[in-house]
């Protein structure tokens, strides 16, 4: 959620509000910033000297009621080195650039300009998106705020720039994705009495406004297509499980589609293999791969890709009341394996056994990226940086790989080898569903990819530390994330669209 209007113009004199600027490493400023600023900007120098303020990327130089200028507080971002900017890199300037006005400041004016070559109408959209996901709040369940910064207004920011309409058209692409991070965030941030399986295909049927085809299926259609794997792990809930498809067709007629597929358990108490306590409210993000597929899927649509898409989300609540599975259990899965229930909390992976083979069967997609907050080992092994990734395709993860470097969604590719395979072998079943603690992230992909039908190319990311209550950066102060859809939307225009 968030009451930030965004908007671009024309260099002027500041006259009202917060304004921001940026310089480099040597102090340096845009051409255009510093006309518009006048005499003022003596008063940047000395402040900057005052200061000791270099100009470093990441630092900022504020400057309360300048002498000299009508307005509340100039705030200078260093830029550092102004020739050595990446796309992520002029995104979270536009972050830092918002971050360093109070959350009561109602008029926020950007310079977006630079020392030496100026910033391209790309770029400036860059820094447009980095000012909406920085802007992001999510209160509204909140009735009492204090007043001062904490107190959010309705904020409107102006982007200066050189060429408006060039501007303007750039960022039209960049708002979708915005818009599609924006939904992510919001179905994480949510509460599971509010956010339960029903709930979500409702929030996730809203995409047919922007013509995403969107189909629910409920339980009974799910027993005809023998999910029992999926249908297990909600046995024990009193909200029903569904399972949603949602297909964006943008390309050609006929071609093969990309896709998507979401583990979405609402919540997880882990079952009969109940969890601890502590921490268990984190719970309600354990949908943070279904989240992703629905954002990813809105900002596709949003921006008219031109590829054909499917998104596949398992809807789910992980509850242990009387009717829930046990540990020693044995399920059939839609595969026709069947699985020994070896912990009920290792929950996700049975959403996504059957949500895999449906996708795979139904779509015979050009590939297949699933995924879902599924274990706690991959925190262990990459804690907060990177997601872990999986991959039956070497094709796909080097292009999976880039677009984390490109957006600052970052995934670290894992072993997947036949020697972890006989850690999950039953004696009861075809396979179990945890193979101990040595190496869990593997052996949960190892799962996995049991269910990936027809030997599709296919990645599985772990999210578990990055879906949610994730390390914050200058566009991201929100307990939820987010993480994926600008990573997965890269993907998809980098690689697959007509």
């Amino acid at each position: 959620m968030t009451d930030l209007s965004l908007g671009f113009a024309a260099f002027a004199a500041p006259r009202a509000g917060i304004v921001a600027m940026f310089c480099d490493d040597k102090l340096r400023f845009g051409t255009a910033s510093a006309k518009a600023l006048g005499r003022a900007m003596d008063v940047v120098k000395r402040a900057a000297k005052a200061e000791n303020f270099k100009g470093k990327r990441g630092g900022a130089l504020v400057i309360p009621v300048p002498h000299g200028l009508p307005i509340e507080r100039l705030v200078v971002v260093g830029i550092g080195n102004s020739e050595k900017l990446d796309p992520e890199d002029v995104v979270s300037l536009g972050g830092a650039a918002l971050g360093h006005a109070p959350g009561s400041a109602r008029e926020i004016t950007i310079f977006a300009d630079r020392p030496g070559k100026n910033f391209a109408p790309q770029q400036i959209a860059d820094v447009a998106l980095g000012v909406r996901l920085r802007g992001y709040r999510f209160d509204r369940y909140k009735t009492k705020i204090k007043d001062g910064d904490d107190k959010p207004a309705a904020r409107k920011v102006t982007i200066a720039v050189s060429d408006v309409a060039a501007s303007r058209k750039a960022y039209a692409l960049r708002e979708a994705i915005a818009e599609g991070v924006v939904v992510a965030r919001d179905l994480v941030n949510e509460p599971a009495n509010v956010l339960y399986p029903q709930e979500f295909a409702r929030r996730a049927a809203l995409l047919r406004k922007h013509r995403v085809v969107v189909e629910i299926l409920d339980v009974k259609a799910m027993q005809k297509l023998k999910m029992f794997a999926l249908l297990g792990v909600g046995q024990g809930s009193a909200r029903d499980s569904r399972l949603v498809v949602m297909r964006w067709n943008g390309g050609k007629k006929g071609e093969a589609p990309v896709a998507f597929v979401g583990k979405g358990v609402c919540f997880d108490t882990g079952g009969i293999s109940i969890k601890p306590a502590g921490g268990m409210e984190d719970m309600k993000g354990d949908m943070a791969g279904a989240a992703c597929v629905v954002g990813l899927m809105h900002a596709l649509a949003r921006r008219k890709a031109k590829v054909n898409v499917v998104g596949v989300i398992g809807l789910t609540e992980n509850m242990p009341d009387g009717n829930a599975q046990r540990p020693g259990d044995i399920v059939k899965s839609m595969s026709g394996q069947t699985i020994e229930i070896i912990n009920t909390d290792a929950e996700g992976r049975l959403v996504l056994a059957d949500a895999l083979w449906y996708t795979a069967k139904r779509f015979k997609p050009k590939f297949m990226v699933n995924l879902a907050t599924l274990t706690g080992a991959i925190i262990i092994a990459l804690g907060h940086e990177h997601a872990g990734m999986f991959s039956n395709d070497d094709k796909l993860s080097e292009r999976l790989t880039k677009a984390g470097k490109e957006t600052g969604e970052l995934v670290w590719r894992m072993p997947l080898a036949k020697e972890y395979d006989k850690l999950i072998d039953s004696k009861f079943a075809d396979v179990k569903n945890t193979g101990g603690r040595a190496g869990g992230a593997i052996t949960a992909a190892q799962f996995l990819q049991r269910f990936v039908a027809d030997n599709t190319p296919w990645a599985h990311l772990d999210i578990a530390g990055t879906g949610f209550d994730s390390r914050q950066s200058e566009i991201n102060k929100s307990w939820g994330s987010g993480w994926g859809v600008r990573l997965l939307d890269q993907l998809v225009a980098d690689n697959y669209e007509a």
